[in-house]
């Protein structure tokens, strides 16, 4: 979360989101989703251009959409918000 957060470099921020999106998995996503509702608008946006830097890269990330699948029945409300925002940046594809 703190590289995800970083208030001194925005790039850590994007790098890390693209690299936890790479992975794909849902503990991965579960952190960036996580983040996504702690950001701030700027934040935010940071986030979803390295979600967004992974799905259009060289090996995509097709398992983003399936960890928010899992993600939508978390326990946790906060990971349910912040899985349904990296749905929507997903181009249409729901959690």
């Amino acid at each position: 979360m703190g590289l995800l957060m970083d208030a001194e470099d925005t790039s850590v921020t994007r790098q890390t989101a693209e690299a936890l999106a790479r992975v794909g998995m849902a503990a991965a996503v579960r952190l960036i989703a996580l983040a996504v509702v702690e950001a701030d608008g700027s934040r935010a946006d940071w986030l979803q251009t390295g979600v967004h830097d992974a799905l259009v890269g060289p090996f995509g990330a097709p398992d983003v959409a399936a960890a928010c699948g899992k993600l939508a029945q978390d326990q946790e409300e906060a990971v349910r918000r912040g899985a349904a925002e990296i749905s929507a940046w997903l181009d249409g594809t729901s959690c």
